[in-house]
């Protein structure tokens, strides 16, 4: 399918202006994303309608804690990344080059249909970067909204401004991983830049209404020192406010990075500790088994709003209308009367022919 954001230059090539890779590909070439190609003069998108699978899992796993909690999501993804993290924890779709690793293709419309016929309330654009198929992730998000299902972008943000428009334009909710607080890390570790993460960040806050969370993977000697985790917990309620949830996940050898140990529990938790001193007041805990670390507080009075148990939620203590049932102060999110029930199940789903 032809894609769009990209304009011919003067030597025959064309510019790929989705992101700040801002790829220059002669007839032929692929962008370092793998998928969007150069072909007689124009952009295609060359994993249009076409997946490395679909799954119905927990909203929570996305991670999302205050989207719809304990709701099913139909997730899926394509192949391919933008970035080029040498730590990825999912390097067998993100960095794959075979096209036949894909799965059957799906129209938006029967993505949207199998979102309604398994109960889901919303549908996640994850496993790979979905920024790079963003006309096939935009036409499922309007099937969906269609039928009343919503849609979840689970993204780097590594991308230009204007296709940053069409693309959340169409999301209700983003979790973006902001994986570190430095230049060199991101530069060193990610082949990318932090200031793109950081503008599209201010852009979701003060001109969506997209429900934003955050995750930061923390590698040990590489982005989970005090002063750092000061640096990136003070901007965030500086620039995004103190309602934007934390994610601080823990790290796990993979890809090009065996060198690493595991993330001790204790580093998370001090992470957490730190960001909720510094005003954030949703830091959560995740890759590790800690019952405190995902536990939903009222920033009111400190009561247990939410209480969960891995992906499930066990403990409900929110009105009606979002707010704190001991004290009325309410909690930043997009809540229902009550929570979902569908647990930690996974739910493999085959959509297409």
């Amino acid at each position: 399918m032809e894609a769009g954001f990209w304009h011919p230059l003067d030597n025959g090539r064309i510019q790929c202006d989705l992101c700040p890779r801002d790829c220059r590909l002669a007839d032929g070439q692929r962008g370092f994303c793998f998928v969007r190609a150069h072909e007689g003069g124009r952009m295609v998108l060359t994993t249009y309608g076409r997946s490395s699978g679909f799954c119905v899992d927990p909203v929570e796993k996305k991670p999302l804690h205050h989207f719809l909690p304990g709701t099913p999501i139909l997730s899926f993804g394509t192949a391919g990344c933008n970035l080029a993290c040498t730590f990825c924890q999912n390097w067998d779709i993100s960095k794959a080059r075979q096209m036949d690793r894909l799965a059957a293709y799906a129209t938006p419309e029967a993505v949207a249909e199998a979102a309604v016929q398994t109960g889901c309330r919303s549908v996640a654009y994850t496993y790979n970067e979905p920024i790079i198929f963003l006309e096939y992730a935009v036409d499922v998000a309007r099937a969906c909204r269609e039928r009343g299902i919503q849609s979840v972008a689970v993204t780097a943000g590594y991308i230009h401004p204007e296709p940053a428009v069409a693309f959340f334009g169409q999301m209700d909710a983003a979790n973006v991983d902001l994986k570190a607080f430095s230049e060199d890390f991101y530069h060193r570790l990610t082949g990318g830049h932090l200031q793109p993460v950081l503008d599209l960040l201010v852009y979701l806050h003060r001109e969506t209404s997209v429900w934003v969370e955050l995750t930061t993977l923390l590698i040990p000697g590489e982005n989970d020192s005090d002063a750092e985790l000061e640096a990136l917990t003070g901007w965030v309620v500086e620039n995004l406010g103190p309602d934007v949830p934390i994610h601080f996940s823990a790290f796990r050898p993979d890809w090009k990075m065996l060198d690493k140990p595991a993330t001790p529990l204790a580093t998370v938790q001090r992470a957490r500790r730190i960001a909720r001193a510094n005003g954030v007041r949703h830091a959560y805990t995740g890759n590790v088994v800690d019952p405190e670390g995902g536990v939903t507080l009222c920033h009111g009075c400190g009561a247990r709003l939410i209480e969960r148990v891995g992906y499930t939620v066990s403990g409900w203590h929110l009105d009606g209308a979002g707010r704190c049932r001991l004290c009325q102060a309410a909690c930043a999110g997009r809540f229902e009367a009550a929570p979902g029930i569908w647990g930690n199940k996974r739910l493999p789903v085959r959509i297409g022919s």
